[in-house]
């Protein structure tokens, strides 16, 4: 017969609460990839941009994304900097090279805006 004295019943209390704890907190830890996400764009925030504004630049579109202007845009990055394509043709896929015109960089300068020039 197992003994069920107060004791006992709390301190089975005790784990039981502690293996919860230990299970919320890693639910709601962020995942490698947000913690590599942050760590990216801290980086970002500490560099000048390698892109200019007006000028041309071609890069391998890495996701077509719904933009918050509600259009789909073209993602790529130039030497790890994001750049959102906007204007592109329906016929532009993940993975094709294009060519963009820099229009204008976020608030904290770690991305840019970019409109469509050619399919490279």
């Amino acid at each position: 017969m197992i003994p069920s004295s107060p004791a006992v019943i709390g301190g089975a209390a005790v784990i039981v609460l502690l293996v919860l704890l230990v299970v919320v907190r890693r639910l709601r830890a962020p995942s490698s990839g947000a913690r590599e996400s942050k760590r990216a764009h801290e980086a970002a925030q500490e560099r000048d941009p390698p892109v200019d504004i007006g000028e041309t630049y071609e890069f391998g579109v890495t996701e077509l994304t719904d933009h918050h202007s509600g259009k789909e845009v073209a993602v790529g990055k130039v030497e790890g900097f994001v750049v959102f394509t906007k204007d592109i043709p329906g016929d532009v896929a993940k993975g094709d090279v294009i060519r963009a015109k820099v229009l204008s960089f976020n608030e904290g300068r770690t991305s840019a805006d970019a409109t469509f020039v050619t399919k490279g």
